[in-house]
């Protein structure tokens, strides 16, 4: 095959290796730089120079704390505290974890370009994995899409929830709010939500049941988890959004990223990572 049916079926995506193209010695047969339409052989050596000379524009480096699971040259795993977005956005400039990674890799002196493979919401906390380079965030971008990285996660909800459960209930966004989702057998978008009750209990402080949940996602739509469960009378706790009344009186959604398990982009290794709720 060719040296991009090659890359191809590794799993680089077309932008990069136009990128390649365009780097000095980006692709390199045997030691000699080659046109991506030559023919590979048994026995040949492919060498892929991934440069990454800028970092991403409109990214203001500023210390957001973070804390680093585990980071190689292709990947990091970081665990995103809670009242930290992840992108910047209007009213968010120098406040998400995007800021904070930028400053981790500006101290270094190494350009970046941010590439957050899975989303995580302002107040939810946990495992996010970042690509560091072009080809992982191909690689890793497709292993989301074809749903082939398992997400768990770990809230709290309100009530005693029954053992296990599926929830199958459509999502879309709530008419009239840009935030807001909700249920609509009509116009939503099929989602997916496994859970299994951990334990039932009961609050010292306010005397209210409640539940601790381990969720796994076989879709992943906007508020997805918090939407199921304040459908089946489940709100979780702190959610003022689902539940503006908030009676446990948590300052946040009691929603965590637990653990992330994957196949690594390029030594093709299986990757699993799990960290603690922080509550």
């Amino acid at each position: 095959m060719t040296i991009e049916q090659f890359l191809r079926q590794k799993g680089f995506s077309h932008h990069v290796i136009a990128g390649l193209k365009r780097t000095p010695e980006g692709i390199c047969l045997n030691g000699v730089w080659a046109y991506t339409s030559q023919k590979l052989k048994e026995g040949d050596v492919l060498t892929i120079h991934l440069a990454e000379l800028e970092s991403s524009p409109g990214i203001l480096p500023t210390p957001v704390p973070f804390d680093i699971v585990y980071e190689d040259q292709d990947l990091m795993i970081v665990n995103k505290p809670t009242d930290t977005p992840i992108h910047p956005s209007q009213g968010n400039y120098d406040n998400t974890l995007a800021n904070g990674v930028a400053h981790y890799f500006a101290q270094q002196g190494i350009p970046y370009v941010y590439r957050c493979i899975n989303r995580l919401d302002r107040d939810t906390t946990g495992l996010l994995i970042l690509a560091k380079h072009g080809v992982s965030g191909a690689i890793l971008s497709t292993q989301m899409m074809n749903r082939q990285i398992k997400r768990t996660y770990r809230a709290l909800a309100e009530g005693h929830t029954p053992e296990e459960g599926t929830i199958d209930a459509p999502i879309a966004r709530k008419e009239g709010s840009t935030i807001e989702r909700c249920v609509n057998q009509e116009s939503g978008e099929r989602a997916v939500t496994h859970y299994q009750t951990l334990c039932r209990e009961t609050s010292e402080k306010f005397g209210l049941p409640f539940s601790r949940l381990e969720l796994r996602l076989e879709t992943g739509r906007t508020h997805q988890i918090r939407v199921h469960m304040q459908s089946i009378g489940h709100p979780l706790l702190g959610d003022t959004l689902y539940r503006p009344e908030n009676p446990f009186q948590m300052p946040h959604q009691a929603l965590h990223s637990y653990s992330l398990e994957f196949v690594h982009p390029i030594t093709q290794e299986k990757m699993a990572f799990s960290v603690p709720e922080p509550w």
